[in-house]
């Protein structure tokens, strides 16, 4: 961060994959869980990625909670202003302008968690909050080595509720789960969500 030609070398690295990052679109993984959260059977989405995609599938922000940060707009590190990305790439890409807060002069970045970081306050409490109260906890896509996301899984065990992991390949939190899927995530969430259906329509109404 004291070089200035470094902040220069993260910006151009930034908006040379700038256009693939905004071709993303949410796969069946995503929209079955925006699905599971619009019905209420998910509470929150916890995230390590960084990529906005479960927004857009319809997770309400306050929903998701990011811990490492969201790499689809930029912030003040001095006062968090937001700032969106456009006008900080157009003035970079005419004059490579490294852009200031508007409102206190501070620097920005990316609004994500770079190394050397901590870790966002608000969201590790909103994180270890839903961990504590959830009576289920679906640990997806990770490979649980990176912490601390890591460790609620274990957190959420610890204080007795269910674990279920679904992953590609084994993590080495499998040994504690009840559940062990080494499955392909987005069907075998599209399958979840068909089932939820089907037990909601043989669900006598009251």
């Amino acid at each position: 961060m004291a070089s200035a030609e470094m902040r220069r070398e993260a910006w151009r690295r930034k908006f040379a994959t700038q256009e693939t990052i905004e071709r993303a679109k949410p796969n069946r993984g995503h929209r079955a869980v925006a699905e599971l959260v619009r019905r209420g059977t998910a509470s929150s989405v916890i995230t390590q990625n960084i990529d906005g995609l479960h927004q857009i599938s319809g997770v309400a922000d306050d929903r998701v909670i990011e811990l490492h940060g969201n790499t689809t707009y930029a912030h003040c590190l001095d006062c968090g202003l937001r700032h969106e990305l456009e006008p900080i790439r157009r003035a970079f890409l005419a004059r490579e302008t490294l852009p200031l807060c508007r409102d206190c002069g501070g620097t920005v970045k990316t609004a994500t968690i770079s190394f050397g970081q901590a870790m966002p306050e608000d969201a590790m409490r909103r994180a270890e909050e839903e961990t504590l109260a959830c009576d289920l906890f679906l640990s997806i896509g990770s490979s649980l080595v990176v912490y601390p996301a890591a460790g609620l899984p274990i957190m959420a065990k610890r204080n007795g509720s269910r674990l279920v992991i679904l992953n590609r390949d084994p993590t080495e939190l499998d040994v504690i789960a009840d559940l062990v899927l080494n499955l392909e995530i987005g069907d075998t969430l599209a399958a979840a969500v068909r089932l939820e259906e089907l037990g909601a329509a043989a669900t006598p109404s009251k």
